[in-house]
């Protein structure tokens, strides 16, 4: 589920055309299937999950094996490159969201449109994730499980501050404002965030109704120039400008917020829930997280999930393969997952927990074929820069920005 492009789209391209000159179509008969996880599954806990979706699995296909492997997230794309070149994909595989739309680009994945409305909760999976099963107007990947983006804080400062969790943005920074002023050391942050931080910043503009881009007769268009996405950069502006002493051009790696706040330099940081390990022992007894608060009070700013979803590569068995998903991604798989810590993929099943709260609303990337060159040309980052530095204002560098991304994603 860690955001991992490795592979060129012409080494997958080259392994796709041994696999169309080799495969069947993947619906020849079989007495076995093969699945790939990743290793987080790789636990009893987890284990008795995927066993029991197999043995539901097999009650409608008796006689066949599902050969279950688990993989690691440093290598498994290189193997599924290999695998594509070889003819022998796995039938069903485990991919992270930000590795999906390269691979659907290049057809590896077998289209399951017709197979959605016979995945349980197909119409409340979370929106961070169905998203990043799509291309074209297709459906390529099943959501499996996600990691949500929240706020995490040391409870100490709030207390003494005589501070409240936030439910809105407006209280949120009311909060930043005053930790401020209580904590004026030089470089200390009130809400670390870093200025180039598109993660966050793209936060507001969805939660402003805005968008980063849009297909509109099969050309993609962007739309940070739009007014609400111009009212979410304008409202991350000025959020960043009361709360953030952090640089207005550096960005979330340089340095690390975990490394921050564990140095004593944050009352807050914003980013993945995992960020509670890296607090340091200093801080771990007066840690605590919240919801991102949208604009609006009580609920969600959408956030950047992480997450995984499940395909099925060319050449696999398509109908034993979707059958297998649906198992492993019902509601007793889901709550299954859910009552180990993972955030199911549907809204209907979330509960309580901030991580689930959190992921209430969310937000993906284009899925277009050339996103990842929006992302290494910085054009995110640099009209940010422009924006909080004042190089240019709110409205010119967005609609740069929006041309910018037009270009590239069409080109």
């Amino acid at each position: 589920m860690r955001a991992r492009i490795i592979c060129a789209a012409v080494l997958v391209g080259a392994a796709l055309a041994v696999v169309a000159s080799t495969a069947s179509g993947g619906t020849a008969a079989t007495n076995s299937i093969t699945v790939w996880l990743q290793t987080d599954a790789d636990k009893d806990n987890w284990k008795a999950i995927i066993r029991a979706a197999t043995t539901q699995f097999q009650r409608d296909h008796p006689g066949v094996a599902v050969d279950v492997q688990f993989q690691t997230w440093g290598n498994h794309l290189q193997k599924f490159d290999a695998t594509l070149a070889g003819g022998n994909a796995p039938d069903v595989i485990e991919m992270g969201n930000t590795e999906m739309t390269k691979y659907m680009a290049a057809g590896a994945f077998q289209d399951i449109t017709s197979d959605r409305g016979s995945f349980a909760n197909s119409s409340t999976w979370l929106d961070g994730l169905a998203a990043a099963g799509r291309f074209g107007g297709k459906l390529y990947g099943v959501p499996y499980y996600a990691g949500s983006r929240v706020v995490t804080y040391r409870t100490d400062l709030f207390r003494a501050a005589k501070l409240k969790v936030p439910t809105s943005l407006a209280e949120f920074t009311v909060a930043a404002k005053k930790l401020g002023a209580r904590n004026d050391t030089r470089g200390f942050s009130p809400v670390y965030v870093a200025g180039t931080d598109w993660y966050v910043a793209m936060g507001f503009v969805y939660d402003h109704g805005g968008a980063i881009a849009k297909q509109v007769s099969g050309k993609w268009k962007g739309t940070l120039a739009s007014p609400r996405s111009i009212a979410g950069l304008t409202a991350y502006r000025n959020f960043f400008l009361a709360a953030s002493r952090a640089s207005k051009t550096t960005d979330e790696t340089h340095p690390n917020p975990y490394d921050v706040y564990a140095q004593g330099r944050a009352a807050s940081m914003v980013g993945p829930g995992w960020f509670s390990c890296c607090v340091g022992d200093k801080y771990k007894a007066t840690t605590g997280q919240f919801v991102m608060p949208s604009r609006t009070k009580g609920q969600p700013m959408p956030g950047f999930l992480g997450g995984s979803l499940l395909a099925v590569p060319v050449g696999a068995n398509k109908s034993l393969a979707v059958d297998w998903i649906k198992a492993y991604t019902s509601n007793a798989s889901m709550q299954g997952l859910r009552a180990i810590g993972n955030i199911p993929n549907t809204t209907s099943l979330l509960g309580n927990t901030v991580f689930e709260r959190a992921a209430r609303r969310s937000w993906f990337v284009p899925t277009a074929k050339n996103w990842v060159n929006v992302e290494n040309g910085n054009i995110l980052r640099n009209m940010l820069d422009q924006i909080l530095t004042g190089k240019l204002s709110v409205r010119q560098a967005a609609k740069s920005a929006s041309d910018n991304i037009t270009s590239v994603l069409n080109a």
